[in-house]
């Protein structure tokens, strides 16, 4: 049966009442030759020892007395001189006893102690063997079995030591005794904001680690600064718990969490737009189990832009046409509208409007998106203004007189989206003439001559040319007119000789007039 140490503050149990070792009237006794301690505690060793007060007629003198532990080169070690106890050993020692005291027990202090002393006589000195086995055991509650209900949770814990106590002392939350038991184990209901620890009867102030549930976990993401795209970073959970808790960290992904890790730390290499997000750290251990969570914000320059037509059906001429440009960013874009081969923009929001769309708005039209960490421009795209046909034009070849058997090709032209397709009709008549931009009659003669005009058509409607006349010039009107203008010219001829005949005779007498004065 084990008995608890009378001694100042020292739990521990002696499993042997004294050791005894004499030769020759010279001899050590210690009171325990065995001591189980709890961490923290103050241990006691103590001891007597005896010696023969004379020997041939010589007083005996105790020269030295040292507890030690270890040898070096064959020579006790002083506790007093190892810094390992420093600040924590007593060593009080009378005439024939000396007892040795260690403050804040460490497991690292088990140990056997040793008591030496030495005298002024050669053949006087003595080492108790074997010593005190000292072991310093580290109290430790373990989880054994848990049962969760709806408002509680039953639980079976044990109280581990190397000792055994006669009664075990049971502690929740540092300061209330809710139980004694001769038993190392216990079950009970446990709630969560419970603490439980366990020391042995009569130094409960010397108690082993509390085991609870894991406390609402600290979440921290590094850096703590604005998270941009491709950059490192890394989100930790952290969370008071005994046993120590374990980590799963869960995204929530359409509103349901998907586990992305079981770790502590949750890294991101190169974070992307697409791990922005809500995650959840969760810290469990036997005890419960506790989460937390921290939003994920990558800020990104903008994706490639994509454009939007509305309607996206045909556009017609008139119509309310609006381009929308739209591209993922954070912090979210602002909008520039250009139009190819013009360099001014358009518009600075994401929409574009043409409230009445006219032919001249054709073209390719492209958006810039930008934010403060970068622009993205969108591809081009086409906008074709379907339209009517415009008024046609006619034109004459050759435009000059036409002569019988000559041949004559009319033209027309229409502005039109998409392309006119031309029909040709002849006044006062309902068949057409022809199809297609030109109207050719390659032997024209009288019966062809009249007003012809232009239908120009396509799939958003028609419209007809302006009538033009084309009449053939019969030949005496032919032969009278160059009779006409032959006489135009011999009318202009004549003046013309008359003035030259005349300027020449004045020419003759003013050289005759000249010659008869130098005579003279």
């Amino acid at each position: 049966m084990g008995l608890t140490a009378a001694v100042r503050g020292f739990a521990g149990i002696l499993l042997s009442v004294s050791v005894i070792q004499t030769q020759s009237n010279v001899g050590v006794t210690y009171t325990s030759a065995q001591i189980c301690a709890v961490k923290g505690s103050t241990g006691e060793m103590s001891c007597t020892y005896t010696y023969p007060p004379r020997i041939n007629n010589q007083s005996t003198e105790v020269q030295k007395r040292l507890w030690f532990t270890a040898f070096s080169n064959n020579t006790p070690v002083d506790l007093k001189s190892d810094s390992h106890y420093a600040g924590r050993l007593q060593c009080t020692c009378s005439e024939n006893s000396c007892s040795l005291m260690i403050t804040d027990l460490r497991e690292s202090d088990s140990a056997e102690y040793k008591f030496r002393f030495r005298t002024n006589q050669p053949n006087v000195k003595f080492t108790g063997l074997p010593g005190v086995n000292l072991s310093v055991t580290d109290l430790q509650v373990q989880v054994n079995k848990v049962e969760f209900y709806s408002d509680y949770t039953w639980v079976q814990l044990t109280c581990q030591s190397s000792c055994r106590p006669d009664v075990y002392v049971w502690i929740k939350n540092g300061r209330d005794i809710f139980s004694e038991t001769t038993s190392s184990s216990l079950s009970f209901s446990f709630f969560p904001e419970d603490r439980i620890s366990c020391a042995v009867k009569g130094h409960e102030k010397f108690p082993s680690p509390s085991v609870y549930a894991p406390k609402l976990p600290s979440v921290s993401a590094s850096p703590s600064a604005e998270i941009v795209e491709g950059s490192s970073v890394t989100l930790t959970c952290s969370s008071d718990a005994n046993p120590a808790a374990n980590y799963v960290w869960y995204k929530n992904v359409q509103r349901s969490l998907k586990a992305v890790s079981e770790d502590a730390e949750l890294a991101f290499s190169a974070v992307q737009s697409s791990d922005s997000g809500k995650y959840f750290c969760t810290a469990k251990n036997k005890l419960g189990v506790k989460s937390a969570y921290n939003f994920i914000d990558v800020k990104y320059a903008p994706k490639l832009p994509s454009v939007s037509v509305s309607p996206s059906a045909e556009i017609v001429e008139g119509s309310s046409v609006t381009l929308t440009c739209s591209s993922d960013a954070n912090p979210a874009a602002n909008y520039t509208w250009y139009k190819v081969n013009h360099s001014n923009p358009l518009s600075e929001d994401s929409h574009f409007v043409f409230n009445s769309i006219q032919p001249f708005d054709s073209g390719e039209y492209y958006c810039k998106a930008l934010n403060t960490l970068g622009m993205n421009k969108s591809g081009y795209n086409t906008i074709n203004v379907t339209y009517a046909p415009k008024l046609p034009s006619v034109s004459v070849s050759p435009s000059a007189e036409i002569v019988e058997g000559s041949s004559v090709t009319l033209t027309c032209s229409s502005d039109a989206n998409p392309a006119a397709n031309y029909t040709w009709y002849k006044e006062d008549e309902d068949s057409p003439k022809g199809f297609g931009e030109n109207l050719t009659i390659t032997d024209f003669r009288l019966e062809h001559s009249g007003s012809y005009y232009c239908v120009t058509h396509n799939s958003r409607g028609h419209q007809n040319s302006t009538s033009q006349l084309i009449v053939l010039k019969e030949k005496f009107v032919i032969i009278i007119g160059n009779i006409i203008r032959l006489t135009l010219v011999v009318l202009i001829l004549i003046p013309l000789l008359v003035l030259s005949l005349w300027m020449r005779q004045m020419t003759q007498r003013s050289r005759r007039s000249r010659f008869k004065g130098q005579s003279s």
